[in-house]
């Protein structure tokens, strides 16, 4: 067991207490909810973990050094850049797949605008953006926020590359 699952299995127990101490229908509705959001991303969460263990054994790792390793510099953030934009999914679905580039070989400058660029720039997330705040303000962020994936990366790179 690691930190995080520790720490998630000390939230959930006591959010759970919390729950019961307010009756039994708040506990009884929490326990509902949590089974449904279980039930809706199972499948995506078996998908994803096979992904990982298949990018894994199949990623040759020579390519992945060659594109996105260490010694890639800002031609290798930049991939990452792109890489990030394009990643479908939340956090459950896209951190297995970014780790398992990480363990095969990618440096942490084009790691860090993966995580960076899909965290700010999401193409996927504008198609509900969009409807809610508009185009001008999903431009507006877009645009400003381009930039950083890239000096996350680099900044990255020379702080704790090789």
């Amino acid at each position: 067991m690691n930190v995080s699952t520790i720490t998630l299995s000390i939230i959930a127990v006591g959010m759970a207490i919390i729950a019961f101490l307010r009756g039994k229908p708040i506990l009884a509705g929490g326990l509902e909810i949590s089974w449904a959001t279980f039930k809706r991303t199972a499948v995506l969460l078996v998908l994803a973990f096979s992904i990982v263990g298949f990018i894994n054994v199949l990623s040759p790792q020579d390519l992945v050094r060659e594109w996105i390793g260490p010694g890639s510099g800002v031609v290798g953030v930049l991939i990452g850049a792109v890489m990030g934009m394009l990643l479908p999914g939340g956090p459950y679905v896209v951190f297995p797949l970014i780790a398992s580039i990480y363990e095969a070989g990618a440096g942490i400058g084009p790691t860090l605008a993966v995580v960076t660029s899909w965290a700010s720039l999401a193409l996927l997330s504008v198609s509900f953006e969009i409807p809610f705040l508009g185009w001008r303000f999903s431009a507006l962020r877009l645009s400003l926020g381009v930039s950083v994936p890239l000096l996350v990366g680099i900044a990255g790179q020379l702080l704790f590359g090789t």
